[in-house]
């Protein structure tokens, strides 16, 4: 598996794209391997797509294209824009919550961070931020995206690892919302230096909150009916998609009304693309799932590690370099789809919760789009605002440490993760 390894990262270096590099490295394993037929090949490239519970991702895709574009996200930024108005950097505080508010809608950082660059960034230009910071801002806070529910993440880990989904859901909402009090605390700080001023002298009023709480509150119940709905066995995760792509219709025809054919036509449009690109990257990295599990390469790893240490903590501050590292070369959902099955062995082993394990390996793993060489959201910030991605990350230092500061808390504190699921499924 070290060559297929190699192989894999020298085709990425290539510029190859990642679901033809996975592709290419796999079958070179069967080649080398000739006691294996070739034709499991096959088998695994279908296989991998044969799962109830994976459907759940073209559904919650397609759902959350849909809230983009049936004024969900309009809704929103009112929302934040009155609850941050009166902080410093009041622009770049709106992209923090509603970073945090589109995890119920999205599930995507990366999307959520092109959506939010668009649509912040030359209001940021105006009022005098620099390209580089408000890059970096709107970059680093659409990874809250990625762990408020729904988590296309976490749906790819449980699916892999065989964790309850709907624990993976509940577990990320406290992190989320600390990591929300993180970044909002670092913009302020980092504005305060700047001079990035408050638009308004004073908080909200209380009727100005509920004002807007009321606009938006179709949004914001969305990941709570999922929750609730898993929970009492209403639908399971694959059945809560498809639940999300109707209520998304029905808010977007009925309530907002603001989906129309066009753009029930564009939505469409642009879920096959997304949705073909992940599944295309799922389908052929069963290849070399297969090869892990022929190696034996879970069972190597977990030797090699438990001979560094068996404490669960060191354990995890050991992984989780390697987990950032990975992300710095390879794509988010691909780590996902190949350390999962990996990892998730070895820390059970020393008595790590999966949920807790799963929520901080999501995190981490999603980091890894706005870090150079190859984060995904790094170049397409960096891009919409003109600036140079060595500028991005200069300006990315106080959301990386806050970023960290979370990371090292929800390792100490293992309850950050698992007080809601405990709390919700027993």
């Amino acid at each position: 598996m070290l060559l297929v390894l190699i192989i894999f990262l020298i085709l990425l270096a290539f510029g190859m794209p990642v679901a033809f590099a996975i592709g290419v490295s796999g079958v070179t394993f069967f080649l080398m391997t000739p006691e294996i037929p070739f034709s499991i090949v096959v088998q695994r490239v279908i296989t991998s797509t044969q799962s109830f519970t994976l459907l759940a991702i073209p559904l919650f895709i397609f759902a959350g294209n849909l809230m983009n574009n049936t004024g969900i996200t309009k809704k929103l930024i009112k929302l934040s824009d009155v609850l941050t108005g009166h902080m410093y950097g009041n622009i770049a505080q709106i992209s923090v919550v509603l970073s945090t508010l589109m995890g119920g809608v999205s599930g995507s950082s990366t999307a959520d961070a092109a959506m939010e660059t668009r649509i912040l960034g030359p209001e940021m230009l105006k009022k005098g931020y620099s390209r580089g910071y408000s890059a970096a801002v709107n970059g680093w806070t659409s990874l809250i995206t990625s762990t408020i529910p729904p988590s296309m993440g976490f749906v790819i880990y449980g699916s892999i690892g065989e964790v309850s989904i709907g624990r993976l859901f509940a577990g990320g909402i406290v992190p989320g919302f600390l990591m929300m009090a993180a970044l909002m605390t670092a913009v302020s700080i980092s504005a305060k230096k700047r001079g990035y001023m408050p638009a308004k002298e004073k908080p909200p009023s209380l009727r100005e909150v509920l004002i807007a709480l009321k606009e938006s509150i179709w949004a914001l119940i969305f990941p709570i009916i999922l929750i609730v709905g898993i929970r009492f066995g209403v639908f399971t995760p694959s059945e809560a998609g498809a639940f999300a792509a109707v209520y998304a219709i029905f808010v977007g025809t009925f309530i907002y009304k603001e989906l129309t054919w066009e753009t029930f036509k564009k939505t469409l449009r642009d879920s096959a693309m997304d949705i073909g690109a992940i599944m295309l990257i799922i389908a052929l990295s069963g290849i070399i799932g297969y090869g892990i599990v022929y190696d034996g390469v879970s069972q190597k790893l977990a030797a090699l590690l438990l001979g560094i240490t068996s404490n669960p903590t060191i354990l995890l501050f050991i992984i989780i370099g390697f987990l950032i590292l990975a992300g710095m070369f390879i794509e988010t959902t691909v780590v996902a789809l190949l350390l999962t099955p990996i990892l998730l062995p070895v820390v059970t082993r020393v008595g790590i919760d999966p949920v807790h394990f799963g929520v901080i390996m999501m995190t981490n793993v999603t980091m890894g789009i706005m870090t150079p060489p190859l984060g995904v959201a790094l170049y397409t910030v960096s891009s919409l605002m003109e600036c140079p991605p060595e500028e991005t990350v200069k300006e990315s230092i106080p959301f990386f440490i806050a970023y960290v500061i979370i990371e090292a808390l929800l390792i100490f504190f293992p309850q950050l993760v698992l007080f809601i699921p405990n709390l919700i499924f027993g």
